[in-house]
């Protein structure tokens, strides 16, 4: 048994079209508010300033986007998968440390994705206000983001189709309607001089502010870099070029009629519908409600990845997620789409439109960002890239996006608090399972399994024993087919004398690869004592009973006797019969541990219960399981003596 996923290297069309679908959604709808941002913020409107304003864009799109993300970030690819989860598995072991990056990242941007569909969707259908100011668009908002998430559970495949012709009609929008509205003052062309930008930070009162909003035109960044396994490098880098050109397109002619019509402009106007034709706004309405939409799906799906990966690595408890159509990679995880969608909710009627809501964007994305920057320092190191260009890059990225946080800083008590608030959260459960299960793991003690060997085949033989099962199956945390937990051990021999004709060793070994999906068997005593080695890559879901039992076919067309071992079965050939022994490793309340560690394992076991036991995580059938709950043994600090007492 073993599985893969072939990386995705060459340029197509029908991949670069994909792409727009997938890939581009959320960065691809920021011009529906990254100018009313901005004149929220600018005060006074002149020609410099929003030339300043377009250079600072430009060349955000081109350090942030372009080099940053498409042809730095994206080269850090886990066997064709991308994302901050992925390249903590790229470094964790070296680097295992990391996890506290790794995890801040994750966090921040499973946070931003409860705002992004929010923000997009009113964006959207506000434009539909400019047709009749009556209309109920926070009714109709609610309406279109409920829908998205209540088709989750259906799967997605029919829809998907649609989505890189929708983004391909909507770029090329973007683009026609920024040239017809750039050629009536050209002069904003002067922003590709990065001079305008840095001019406009330097001399204007409100730089700083300038910069939050700004920041807003690469949001969607991060989504490059953790939807680049649907992608594939090529297909993204490739596509990015037409992305990028008709965005600065489009950015250009909204600065253009913003200079054009400087003198009228009203309070709260949204330049992006304002440069459409008066005839054509309709359609752009709903255009921009299909591309919203799009972004939407994606946010959503990015959760899911996130989370996905999460548990994988032990950052998150053991959910249950399914798989509601035949697409590879498509998943639906109930409770995050459900809480991502409280959680949205909760954003639009508290915040109540989208204006508000530039001021909660963006903010822990900053974050997010630079924890990438950070891990991809050490990934480049790792690729023993030359000091120089890691130094660069290092230095260049902290200036830039410690400028980006520092920008969005003032977001936090506008509003920024409430993705703060749900991204501590997150990193709070994900430190805390962590660390949790490494504490509980440095207990668990390890025996030579050759020492045992005759032990275990005597009881096996031992006819005055109850026999317990014809196999018994036990799960395995020994990384090494010398060792066997001596709690595996205590189950066997002390605790139940327990007699099988076979005893099946499992063990699980989750690699820093994604998908790989390969076993390995070997006879500690021939037809006795058989260890199976599961390698899982940390996309791979561990639905281990399902895997075993393709293990036990296998061995079975390779002659090993699979009948039962009870005669009045055997003459049937009925099969024989499997018990599977799962021990709880619990950590005692009278451990002797230092006040941090019982405070994080105080917390760890409970958060640990919401989620799945690992009977069910690991598709065990339940009714052939025994659980046994055995305490770890924890040294203790203090040595009491206890004195015989002598008689009288």
């Amino acid at each position: 048994m073993n599985g893969g996923t072939t990386k995705i290297n060459n340029f197509t069309f029908a991949g670069a079209i994909v792409a727009l679908g997938i890939i581009f959604g959320d960065i691809g709808t920021s011009p529906l508010y990254v100018f009313r941002a901005v004149l929220s913020a600018i005060g006074t409107v002149d020609a410099d300033t929003i030339i300043g304003v377009l250079s600072c864009i430009v060349w955000t799109l081109t350090l942030q986007t372009t080099v940053k993300y498409v042809f730095i970030t994206l080269r850090a690819d886990n066997r064709g998968e991308g994302g901050i989860f992925s390249l903590f598995a790229l470094l964790r072991k070296h680097h295992r440390k990391l996890f506290l990056i790794a995890i801040i990242g994750g966090s921040s941007l499973l946070a931003d994705g409860v705002i992004a569909p929010s923000i997009t969707v009113l964006s959207a259908v506000e434009g539909l206000s400019m047709l009749n100011p009556h209309l109920p668009v926070l009714a109709i908002s609610i309406v279109i983001i409920t829908f998205l998430f209540f088709i989750q559970q259906f799967g997605t495949n029919a829809v998907g189709r649609s989505f890189g012709p929708i983004m391909l009609l909507w770029f090329s929008t973007l683009g026609v309607l920024g040239l017809i509205n750039l050629i009536d003052a050209p002069i904003v062309l002067k922003a590709f001089n990065p001079y305008y930008g840095i001019k406009l930070l330097m001399a204007h009162p409100a730089g700083i502010l300038l910069l939050g909003a700004i920041f807003l035109c690469t949001t969607g960044a991060e989504s490059l870099y953790t939807d680049l396994g649907h992608c594939g490098l090529k297909n993204i880098q490739g596509s990015w070029a037409f992305v990028k050109t008709m965005l600065i397109l489009n950015y250009m002619g909204q600065g253009a009629w913003i200079i054009c019509n400087a003198g009228s402009l009203q309070a709260g106007v949204n330049p992006f519908y304002a440069i459409m034709p008066e005839w054509f706004l309709p359609i752009g309405i709903v255009l921009a409600t299909m591309a919203a939409i799009v972004a939407c799906q994606a946010s959503i799906t990015s959760s899911y990845t996130l989370i996905s990966e999460a548990i994988s690595l032990n950052f998150w408890p053991k959910i249950r997620i399914k798989y509601p159509s035949q697409v590879i990679g498509q998943m639906y995880v109930p409770t995050i789409n459900w809480a991502v969608y409280a959680c949205c909710l909760f954003s639009v009627f508290y915040f109540r439109n989208s204006a508000a809501l530039q001021n909660v964007y963006g903010f822990t994305v900053t974050i997010t960002m630079l924890m990438t920057s950070t891990l991809v320092v050490f990934y480049l190191h790792q690729k023993h890239t030359p000091n120089w260009a890691i130094a660069l890059f290092a230095v260049s990225y902290l200036v830039v996006e410690g400028s980006f946080f520092i920008a969005n800083v003032h977001k936090f008590s506008r509003g920024a608090w409430f993705t703060a608030l749900i991204a501590a959260f997150l990193a709070f459960i994900m430190i805390i399972l962590f660390t949790g299960r490494r504490i509980r793991n440095r207990f668990i003690t390890f025996s030579k399994i050759a020492d045992y060997l005759p032990v275990i085949k005597d009881i096996s033989e031992d006819d005055s024993i109850p026999k317990y099962a014809t196999n018994l199956v036990y799960t395995t945390h020994a990384n090494f087919r010398t060792d066997i937990e001596a709690k595996v051990i205590d189950s066997i021999i002390h605790r139940e004398p327990k007699r099988a004709d076979v005893y099946w060793l499992l063990h699980v070994d989750i690699l820093d690869t994604p998908y790989t999906l390969e076993y390995k068997v070997e006879h500690l005593v021939p037809n006795k004592i058989i260890r199976v080695d599961f390698f899982l890559g940390f996309k791979i879901q561990p639905r281990i009973y399902d895997y075993f039992k393709q293990v036990v076919y296998h061995l079975g067309e390779e002659g090993l006797d699979l009948r039962s071992s009870y005669p009045s079965l055997r003459k049937h050939s009925v099969p024989a019969d499997f018990r599977i022994i799962h021990i709880e490793r619990r950590v005692p309340k009278q451990a002797d541990l230092a006040f941090i560690e019982r405070f994080v394992l105080m917390l760890y076991y409970p958060i640990k219960r919401l989620g799945l036991t690992d009977v069910s995580a690991w598709g065990l059938d339940a009714g052939n399981v025994s659980t046994e709950s055995i305490p770890l043994t924890i040294p203790s600090k203090t040595y009491i003596p206890i004195i015989v007492r002598q008689s009288d």
